[in-house]
């Protein structure tokens, strides 16, 4: 026997509602297969739930077009920052830095390579350690570090800030979104279940394939497996689908 299935996606769910919101303005109360407490909650849930597909689909196209630049932001920091603490290793390797330099910047002094800069938090801490660092050294007037200077390595910095706390605040929105489509999605799905309800049982004494035909206009859609088929009339039917 065939079942119905509810909509699983957010286009499908909204595919299915607007099918039932437009037979309610092409149709008097009186003749819809659906309750008028119903058609209600349709009109009242129906602008929210397209709202709040926009601003979660807006939210992460932003987040995503935005990311691009912060990408380039980030490497470019991290790259600053891995060449700064390369002249600092090798100024003591030449002579030209005493080995008491580490010391500033929180480096290890048996450790010649540069630390993990892997993720965004050691980016932002060994950034912010190196910045502080060489201006403890300036405040003991010694000689700055160069190529590059923390000077530059800082402006970089700055704007690496800049675009993860923008990115940051960008999640916060999409998370936002995504929690009130939650919400929307949860209210939609009670009502799409209470409409099929109400049309089914508004057809339930019609034959089956009329039934099932009446109710798809309501946006009812049901589900045969292959082998239930039973003539290629069903098969072709805009709401019958089929499934291995």
């Amino acid at each position: 026997m065939p079942y119905r299935r509810l909509p699983n996606t957010d286009s499908a769910r909204l595919k299915s509602i607007k099918s039932a919101y437009e037979k309610g303005k092409d149709l008097p109360p009186f003749k819809l297969a659906f309750s008028p407490a119903s058609h209600r909650k349709i009109q009242s849930v129906l602008p929210g739930f397209e709202n709040a597909i926009y601003e979660h689909r807006n939210s992460l196209n932003i987040q995503a077009e935005k990311n691009k630049e912060y990408q380039k932001r980030l490497k470019k920091v991290r790259l600053y920052i891995s060449h700064f603490i390369q002249v600092i290793h090798m100024g003591i390797l030449r002579g030209d830095l005493v080995p008491e330099t580490i010391s500033f910047f929180g480096l290890e002094e048996r450790e010649k390579k540069v630390p993990s800069l892997n993720s965004e938090e050691e980016v932002i801490n060994w950034g912010q350690q190196l910045i502080d660092g060489e201006q403890k050294r300036q405040f003991k007037c010694l000689s700055p570090i160069t190529n590059p200077t923390i000077a530059v390595l800082k402006v970089h910095y700055d704007k690496f800030m800049e675009y993860y706390n923008y990115q940051k605040s960008l999640k916060k929105r999409s998370q936002r979104a995504q929690e009130q489509l939650n919400e929307k999605r949860s209210m939609v799905d009670g009502v799409i279940q209470q409409i099929w309800n109400e049309v089914e049982h508004t057809y339930t004494d019609l034959p089956e394939e009329m039934r099932r035909e009446k109710a798809s206009e309501y946006g009812l859609v049901y589900v045969f497996r292959k082998n239930e088929l039973g003539n290629a009339n069903l098969f072709q039917s805009p709401r019958i689908e089929v499934i291995g």
